[in-house]
């Protein structure tokens, strides 16, 4: 944390980064895409200014990155591009493959595709470094159905060598001229893993970079790809990152211990252990080797146990097949016990030097992160000391400046307080503290009366209603530094505006409510249509409805037609008005009961 970017802050450095993966007419590459993010990303975490990150572009679209890119060089020190994709060589030329191509026969290459040359025209303009990256060397597959409009016209495997004319100017292949790259089977290719392990590294020198990126892809892909720079630089290191150099306070002096401590627990082997233990004898971190020691001799011992028990089951079988003497098989079985009981043991007291290591290594890392957390809590604090004592010296001057009386308005003094920061709040008084809170109180619209030097009732009352509505707890018969940062924190008014009856709230203030004519405020405090008064009845109407009634039931009833039928012999009509149907005697002796008409 106590590092900074010397001389490399001095410098601006670009980067442009193209990954093209889907291929309209090809089939589509998986790795392209990630490897451009993965290189974007690590050219912004070394901290270019100017990191243009571009996925699966056509031929326009590449064209206008480069002719904007080119703008942006004018000005850098370093410009960087880097290309993962397809790309062809053609009479000795080189050309990247936007995803828009086609490629049906070699003519097309000159109209669909991008000449590095124009790449190289982009990064011209840089002072220091000019880099360009190609990890276009895969197998192409338009160069197979491609059809030749010439024979004589050579179309190469991978992308043909290439000797920049300008000084400073790197071209790095991710394999050698005339021959191809793997994609890679995981997520990254294997050239672009290598990139982002070695270029970032501080003050390395790029040319003994793309060294390491050149063993390791070779080594991953078992010697079968090698990676390959064209160029020249002078004699002095150009790193892509700057070495750092400190300016604040000095690095733990156990920093380079750790670092190589790292590097031999990466390599996990007895040489490097052997060798940290002969450079660093004694300390924490020789004693953390020494059980990483114990852990190898023990994977060691175990391994040579297993070996011996597979030996002698290897002889016990061969005194079995040759049908050797009883007391030979008995020895030999002996010597497998004993040989698989020796194997056991070792693979126990493997286990507990592999759980001794981890708990060691455990603790070097809590040990760590103490020491780091402790050595930042001292930079802040030092930090914040020295901002308060100008910030006071600020202060103490503006109020010298300023006449006496303008210091003594409350306005100027609650502006005051509510500036200060987390750190000076807590050298508040208690008068300025309370008439601070007070303030903030109106602000978030919880307090009516002025702000006081005093916690009075009505601010106790006020602090009660902002706990309510904004769900604190702080205790309201004192001001607290909390209960102020938590004021603060809040941009508008918390607790709700409350008008009498008549009036409304309009804003941050009530306003009288205006009705329209024929309407008033009502109960609810709305406006309502005023009811008009019915009339009151005179004594007349009461007993002209008596008189009414009693005619009404002195008059005989109106008969009425009942809408039924009767059907006899001679055939069917309407029952008569006034009668009904009903059960009446039939003809004779009258015992037999028929439906006819009973009338009134």
């Amino acid at each position: 944390m106590g590092f900074a970017c010397g001389p490399a802050h001095a410098d601006r450095r670009v980067a442009l980064v193209i990954g093209n993966s889907a291929y309209k007419s090809a089939p589509k590459l998986s790795n392209p895409a990630n490897d451009a993010t993965l290189v974007g990303g690590m050219f912004k975490k070394a901290g270019f200014d100017s990191v243009d990150v571009r996925l699966d572009l056509n031929a326009s679209e590449m064209r206008r990155m480069l002719r904007e890119f080119a703008g942006r060089t004018r000005d850098a020190d370093m410009a960087v591009i880097y290309y993962a994709g397809h790309g062809i060589e053609l009479d000795g030329t080189n050309y990247l493959i936007p995803t828009d191509a086609t490629l049906e026969t070699d003519g097309d290459v000159l109209d669909e595709t991008i000449p590095v040359e124009r790449a190289l025209f982009a990064v011209e303009p840089a002072k220091q470094l000019r880099l360009i990256i190609l990890d276009a060397c895969r197998d192409n597959p338009f160069a197979k159905s491609m059809k030749r409009t010439l024979a004589s016209r050579a179309i190469g495997r991978g992308l043909a060598k290439v000797e920049p004319t300008s000084p400073n100017t790197m071209i790095a292949f991710a394999a050698k001229a005339g021959s191809t790259a793997s994609d890679g089977d995981s997520r990254n290719s294997p050239f672009a893993a290598a990139l982002v392990e070695h270029l970032p590294k501080p003050g390395l020198d790029l040319r003994k970079a793309f060294g390491f990126v050149r063993d390791d892809v070779l080594k991953v892909t078992g010697y079968k790809q090698e990676p390959y720079v064209y160029g020249s630089l002078g004699g002095d290191d150009v790193p892509l990152v700057a070495k750092q150099v400190p300016t604040g306070p000095q690095a733990n002096p156990q920093e380079a211990v750790r670092r190589d401590y790292e590097l031999a627990l990466q390599l996990a082997t007895r040489d490097a252990w052997e060798a940290f233990l002969a450079a660093y004898p004694d300390g924490f971190y020789a004693n953390l080797a020494k059980g990483q020691l114990n852990k190898i001799g023990a994977e060691e011992t175990r391994a040579a146990a297993e070996q011996k028990a597979k030996t002698a089951e290897q002889e016990k079988a061969r005194l079995i097949a040759e049908r050797a003497q009883k007391a030979e098989q008995e020895k030999a079985a002996a010597a497998a016990k004993a040989a698989e009981e020796a194997r056991i043991a070792a693979e126990k007291q493997k286990q507990i030097e592999q759980a001794r290591a981890e708990a060691a290594e455990h603790q070097r890392k809590l040990a760590e992160a103490a020491a780091a957390k402790a050595l930042a809590e001292k930079q802040a604090a030092e930090k914040a000391k020295a901002e308060l004592a100008a910030r006071q010296a600020a202060e103490k001057s503006e109020q010298a400046a300023k006449p006496a009386p303008d210091r003594q308005i409350p306005e100027v003094e609650n502006k005051k307080v509510a500036a200060l920061s987390a750190g000076a709040t807590a050298t508040l008084s208690a008068t300025d503290l309370s008439k601070s809170v007070q303030s903030e109180l109106r602000r978030v619209g919880c307090l009516t009366s002025a702000a006081e030097g005093e916690w009075t009732s009505a601010a106790q009352r006020s602090l009660t209603l902002f706990n309510k509505y904004a769900g604190t707890q702080f205790d309201v018969k004192l001001a607290s530094i909390d209960a102020l940062d938590a004021l603060k924190a809040k941009p508008g008014r918390v607790c709700p505006l409350v008008c009498n009856f008549g009036f409304k709230a309009d804003g941050d203030q009530c306003v009288k409510i205006a009705c329209r004519p024929g309407y008033r405020v009502g109960d609810d405090n709305e406006c309502e249509k005023i009811q008009e008064k019915k009339p009151v009845a005179t004594r007349e109407e009461p007993r002209k409805r008596d008189q009414d009634r009693k005619e009404a039931e002195s008059a005989a009833p109106k008969s009425q037609a009942s809408g039924q039928m009767i059907c006899n012999q001679a055939g069917c009509r309407p029952v008569a008005k006034g009668c009904r149907l009903g059960s009446v005697p039939g003809p004779g002796s009258g015992v037999v009961k028929i439906t006819g008409e009973i009338c009134n």
